[in-house]
């Protein structure tokens, strides 16, 4: 309600001033959060209490990841989610980082693959089992070694495959091939201070970054050159956080220097001014915002808050609309959101958000409530979708394309849509074939030609080296039975 009027103020102050600014149409503006039932919730996790501003949370339409304390290195469950309930202490985890894990993140174009960065100074990406795991995980498909200090931050390319960005505390980006294990790009020398957040733009050309230094830089990561800059954004000392909109926009959040967290909304062709500048609280938790491209609503999650704000991003003054606020009792840890495929669409949920709390995960639900049972097709306009626009190297030569998008009006059934059940050794190799009605009965035979090409290959390589090593005992048995008689001789 504070908000309300604050936002009722500006407008009466503004000479523009109408009535309808104040009664602004729109499909959103009576969405409800909801808590589910306890027995929903994932109880009895020991969140990680390491110091670090990310969500902790990462969440798809299979699977909840959670970063956990961990004696003697880093670790994360990874729970599917219908496995709600009592989570038993020796549920098994990922834990092959030797620090304290900072951030994970699902990739975008397949359900089973995570990438962790940790303290260790690591990247990992990491296959989870199609049913979740049973043992656990201490092998990843892959390590990058590129960070001389901590990596905060990972974020997969959102419509190239195998795509990954990692920053560190080494003030580096780096950007990485994950098929192949090489780091392709090297921004090594365009941030002073720390990197607090990196987010890609839509198409993924161009990356957004908000810094310890102040200064929010809009990238080309390929030219490694910086775009546009803005000089304190917000003058205050805490964290910011910089992601891109749909249409290309920046919007931000951070302190001013009176400490009052602040919003604001960015045009990278002219960072002068912000389109839009909000003082919101006192409080001094970093604000950590969730964006929507279908619906252009920004939920903003508060570290140690108990409340989630969702504000409606459109083209007329004052650009940035609060919307309402879902209030709970309890301060959020960190917080996962789930992407639009894994939502409930006969239900006419718009968001699901996973909310830490010291012991436990609970789930979030957002509604605009409707009437009708029938598909919305007015909340939900065709979604990203699983599958990669480009591959890797297509992307590293410069081509850019918009996500592919899919219709959400059966639902979005994990497993049924596409064939997940990859090859560990091939799992970041896999191509789409052209006719998607092909791929379901073209993978399987494939991954299988690939799995006996390589099977063969990998015999042959042990046949080799037994071979090698039987001749080194033979050479070996020689030289032996020759300095025996040697010394037969001597003692004779």
């Amino acid at each position: 309600m504070k908000e309300f009027r604050e936002a009722l103020l500006a407008d009466v102050g503004n000479p523009n001033y109408t009535m309808r600014r104040v009664v602004r149409q729109s499909k959103f503006r009576h969405v409800f959060g909801q808590a589910v039932k306890n027995d929903q919730c994932y109880d009895d996790i020991r969140v990680s209490r390491v110091t670090w501003d990310s969500s902790f949370c990462a969440v798809n339409p299979r699977f909840v990841a959670i970063i956990i304390e961990a004696s003697g290195g880093g670790a994360f469950l990874v729970l599917p989610l219908h496995k709600t309930g009592r989570i038993d202490k020796s549920y098994p985890t990922v834990c092959g980082h030797t620090g304290p894990v900072l951030d994970i993140d699902w990739c975008p174009h397949n359900d089973q693959v995570i990438a962790s960065g940790s303290e260790d100074c690591t990247v990992m990406v990491w296959q989870i089992p199609e049913n979740g795991l049973t043992l656990s995980l201490t092998e990843p498909v892959v390590i990058l070694e590129g960070h001389s200090k901590r990596v905060g931050i990972v974020a997969w390319h959102p419509t190239a495959r195998n795509v990954l960005l990692s920053a560190g505390c080494d003030n580096a980006i780096i950007i990485w091939n994950v098929g192949t294990g090489e780091a392709l790009i090297n921004l090594d020398d365009m941030h002073s201070d720390m990197i607090y957040n990196v987010s890609w733009n839509r198409n993924g050309s161009l990356i957004c970054t908000a810094s310890k230094d102040k200064k929010v830089r809009v990238i080309d990561p390929r030219k490694q050159e910086i775009v546009a800059e803005k000089e304190k954004a917000h003058e205050g000392a805490r964290p910011m956080r910089a992601i891109f909109l749909a249409d290309g926009n920046v919007f931000t959040t951070g302190f001013s220097r009176m400490s009052e967290r602040q919003l604001a909304l960015w045009n990278p062709k002219n960072m002068e001014e912000p389109i839009a500048l909000h003082e919101m609280d006192t409080s001094n938790g970093v604000l950590l915002p969730f964006y929507d491209p279908d619906t252009s609503i920004i939920y903003l999650c508060g570290k140690g808050d108990s409340s989630i704000r969702y504000f409606e991003i459109t083209d007329e003054s004052p650009y940035v609309h609060y919307l309402n606020t879902f209030s709970s009792k309890e301060p959020q840890r960190g917080m996962g959101y789930m992407p639009k495929r894994g939502l409930d669409v006969n239900k006419c949920e718009i968001a699901r958000f996973f909310k830490l709390h010291e012991r436990k995960c609970e789930p979030i639900i957002m509604t605009v409530p409707r009437k009708s049972d029938l598909f919305q097709d007015d909340l939900y306009p065709d979604t990203a979708g699983p599958e990669a626009a480009l591959e890797a190297e297509e992307w590293f030569e410069g081509r850019d394309a918009d996500p592919l998008l899919v219709s959400l009006k059966h639902g979005y059934i994990p497993g049924k849509n596409r064939d997940l059940k990859v090859v560990k050794k091939n799992i970041l190799d896999s191509k789409p074939t052209a006719n998607k009605k092909c791929d379901l009965i073209s993978i399987p035979k494939k991954t299988a030609d690939a799995a006996s090409g390589q099977n063969e290959a990998k015999l042959d390589e042990i046949l080799k080296e037994i071979k090698s090593i039987k001749d080194t005992i033979c050479n070996q048995d020689e030289r032996i039975s020759k300095l025996e008689q040697q010394m037969a001789k001597i003692a004779a």
